[in-house]
């Protein structure tokens, strides 16, 4: 499974769970995480995606999830489709 393959499968597990989960981007920011996932009341989580095959977090995205975990956020490195749901169960508490 391809890094693409298990974003699109994680936008679909979030859209079936009422949730939306963004395509993130800042532009002149390297290193933020791939996708945010919004919830019901209030719930957020940062997802970066890697591949299942040996897909590898550079220093620059553990840095930023770091950080947005010092912020008090939910952030998340997926590489594995049985983890979809676990992340998102995490996210919804």
């Amino acid at each position: 499974m391809t890094e693409k393959e298990l974003e699109q499968h994680l936008v679909k597990a979030v859209k079936d769970r009422k949730g939306i989960c963004y395509k993130f981007c800042s532009p002149g920011h390297t290193g933020v995480p791939d996708r945010i996932v919004l919830f019901p009341e209030g719930r957020i989580g940062f997802v970066e995606v890697k591949s299942p095959e040996g897909g590898e977090v550079t220093p620059l995205q553990v840095i930023e999830l770091k950080r947005l975990a010092r912020l008090g956020f939910k952030s998340y490195v997926l590489n594995r489709p049985e983890k979809i749901n676990v992340v998102l169960d995490d996210i919804q508490r």
